[in-house]
């Protein structure tokens, strides 16, 4: 009977990665896990392959695919005893970043097969993971200018996703010249904030797309920072992207982090929301909560200063 299932995005990344899963099994095999494989269909299936494992009490599940397919794996997951494993294959490879890990692609064809021996030989860490109106979310919840730019971009073909960084950045200067920002209410624990705003991130992690924007934030302390950037032009646009990608953010009077556990967003008008690089359903209301160490992940060593409970 398998004890783990390796759960394969057909769609991630710029490269398939059909032809290097049996190095992915052999690598498994060979530190004696018993191993299932399933072809994700989509977003919901994945979430579903990954809950029906949990069920069964698979020791492990490993997902290979990008930022979405690591949160929708987790979503299936949370509050079970089954660890996941991330074997990181997408485009922009956050997740990758934030564990200092090499993702899946060319320069490194080999790093599913070299991650999931890291990943095997490494110790389950219960993580924090957060809610958005009911649905989890792994890395970040993001609301505003990012959501506009993350539903318009996807889904993407596969030669579309060489020319990420650039076209991410153009439909994000784009819609940005359209749009003026929305006015926000946040109530977050007993700190009540209300402004006018192009973007409001809850983040778990310390990266955010390509750089960090919460350099000190932990995995497992229980809480997660919002972070809410003002503006209404072209202009604050180009400000707020420059002071994230400078780390001035941190520092700037036009940006503000709020440490919360649970937290409400509401606009008057509806407003685009993404979860883990996800497009979500435009609402009024967002409503953010965390659930503190309900999640197992396969965590090497090397990371574990993302953990405010170190492992000795």
């Amino acid at each position: 009977m398998a004890d783990t299932l390796l759960i394969y995005n057909p769609a991630a990344g710029r490269i398939s990665v059909r032809p290097f899963i049996s190095a992915v099994i052999r690598t498994l095999s060979d530190h004696g896990w018993r191993v299932e494989v399933a072809e994700s269909l989509n977003g919901r299936h994945t979430t579903q392959l990954a809950r029906m494992a949990a069920q069964e009490n698979f020791r492990a599940v490993f997902a290979i695919g990008g930022d979405g397919t690591a949160g929708q794996a987790a979503a299936g997951l949370i509050g079970s005893s089954t660890a996941l494993g991330i074997l990181p294959a997408g485009t922009t490879n956050v997740w990758a970043q934030e564990l200092g890990i090499n993702a899946f692609v060319w320069p490194h064809f080999r790093a599913l097969s070299q991650n999931a021996h890291i990943l095997v030989e490494s110790t389950p860490c219960a993580i924090d993971v957060g809610l958005c109106n009911g649905l989890p979310f792994l890395m970040w919840a993001g609301i505003g200018l990012d959501a506009m730019t993350v539903q318009k971009l996807l889904p993407r073909k596969r030669f579309q996703k060489y020319l990420n960084i650039p076209e991410y950045a153009a439909t994000t200067l784009w819609n940005a010249s359209i749009w003026h920002g929305m006015n926000l209410c946040v109530t977050a624990d007993d700190e009540q904030v209300a402004g006018h705003y192009l973007l409001a991130v809850a983040s778990n992690i310390r990266h955010y797309a390509t750089v960090k924007i919460s350099p000190s934030a932990y995995l497992d302390d229980g809480q997660m920072d919002l972070w809410l950037f003002s503006g209404s032009t072209l202009a604050d646009a180009f400000r707020v992207m420059f002071d994230i990608l400078s780390g001035r953010h941190e520092t700037s009077d036009q940006a503000r982090c709020i440490p919360f556990h649970k937290a409400t967003i509401e606009s008057g008008t509806p407003f685009s929301l993404q979860m883990d690089g996800e497009p979500m359903l435009g609402t009024r209301l967002a409503s953010l909560e965390v659930l503190q160490g309900s999640l197992q992940v396969l965590i090497p060593p090397k990371a574990w200063d993302l953990l405010i409970r170190k492992k000795v």
